[in-house]
């Protein structure tokens, strides 16, 4: 089970939480860090899967204040999220950023709300799709719990388009027995932030998450 922490513009340590991370033993579960741009060297530094929050659909040139994913990469991304509903995306955009990710060899996971647009950008050609309804983020319900049919159908939506797209399930992700409802409902793995970000032990946090995997 893939685990993708988002850490957003909470005024957490980065380093300390990629730390915590580090620590955490389970080969069930593979857990990465996504800090803010500024702290990807640092955070990659510890050894811990590194993702990027976003990266844009630009090349080299005048885009001044765009996240370059040769940028993202040369400090240590391996990956990157794009179209999180906090930082939405025209379609064409996603497609951009995909290519630029691609390029730079990010492994990628786009967002979305619902099972039709979970089809719309699996057709893109991800690695991975992540279904998450807007109105669930941050609130600690998770939608394996308050929708359990978004989550199947996310899952049946990509696989009718690609079989090959992985799918993951954010929104509310704060427990291992979310995790694993997640997993019951075909999802390959699981996007969270304030679960982690927020905690006073985020290794505590963390291991309490993959731990009944």
């Amino acid at each position: 089970m893939f685990v993708l922490v988002n850490l957003k513009a909470y005024p957490c340590d980065s380093v300390a939480v990629a730390e915590a991370a580090s620590r955490v033993d389970n080969p069930n579960a593979s857990v990465a860090i996504a800090p803010q741009t500024a702290h990807l060297r640092a955070v990659a530094d510890t050894g811990v899967a590194t993702w990027a929050q976003h990266v844009d659909p630009v090349d080299h040139g005048s885009h001044t204040g765009t996240a370059l994913a040769e940028a993202a990469a040369g400090a240590g991304a391996t990956g990157t999220l794009l179209n999180h509903s906090e930082r939405r995306l025209r379609l064409a955009d996603i497609d951009g950023a995909l290519a630029a990710a691609e390029r730079t060899d990010l492994d990628s996971v786009v967002c979305a709300n619902n099972p039709e647009q979970i089809a719309a950008v699996a057709a893109l050609g991800p690695d991975a799709v992540a279904v998450e309804p807007p109105e669930l983020i941050g609130t600690g319900t998770p939608v394996s719990q308050a929708d359990p049919d978004i989550v199947r159908d996310a899952v049946e939506a990509a696989r009718a388009v690609d079989p090959s797209v992985d799918v993951y399930c954010g929104a509310g992700i704060s427990t291992g027995a979310d995790v694993i409802a997640a997993g019951d409902l075909g999802a390959d793995g699981v996007l969270l932030a304030s679960g982690v970000a927020k905690a006073a032990d985020p290794q505590a946090a963390l291991e309490e998450l993959v731990d009944p995997l």
